[in-house]
């Protein structure tokens, strides 16, 4: 039905870090820290794998993972790393929690975006194609968005887990399926 694309997770240590201490520390291509372009400090296990962004206030934000699974694992990966570095006493955080799902869907049909925006309801519809060339729907349930494009293509965001992402685009599509009945 859906197929996730990113999973964004995130987390907090019980310690204040010295980012450009670690960076040095850790050493690149794993880490990456620029103050003058960014506060957080980027840390990437293997090219091309999630990116972990870890704070001074030892909070950090996992994106780019392909599960669930993938981010606990990294996180695991993580901990470990800065245990094994004496950066933390033992290999657990404060909090770790999934925060958003970002899957993509197919419609199967391309789509008149100003027709659907009127039928789906301007109160909970946004498009401006001079901004952005999709579709922003903000379903009545409010547990994700879906930004929905000419082409049929659909990208869910902002729900927190898997099922949230599959019933918004099986919503989505009900009410397609209703006004085009009509």
């Amino acid at each position: 039905m859906v197929e996730i694309v990113n999973v964004v997770a995130s987390g907090a240590l019980n310690v204040e870090l010295d980012l450009e201490r670690l960076a040095d520390d850790i050493g690149e291509p794993v880490a990456c820290y620029d103050p003058d372009k960014y506060p957080g400090m980027y840390l990437r296990f293997e090219e091309d794998a999630p990116l972990i962004t870890v704070y001074r206030t030892g909070k950090f934000i996992i994106t780019g993972a392909d599960s669930e699974d993938e981010s606990y694992s990294l996180r695991e990966q993580f901990l470990s790393l800065f245990s094994d570095m004496g950066v933390i006493e033992e290999p657990e955080d404060k909090w770790f929690a999934i925060q958003n799902y970002v899957c993509t869907g197919e419609l199967e049909q391309n789509l008149d975006l100003n027709a659907l925006a009127i039928g789906l309801g301007l109160e909970n519809t946004e498009y401006e194609p001079e901004q952005f060339p999709g579709l922003v729907y903000r379903p009545e349930s409010g547990e994700s968005v879906l930004l929905i494009f000419n082409t049929g293509q659909a990208v869910i965001t902002g729900a927190r887990d898997l099922q949230t992402a599959e019933n918004s685009f099986k919503e989505l599509k009900t009410r397609l399926s209703e006004l085009f009945k009509s």
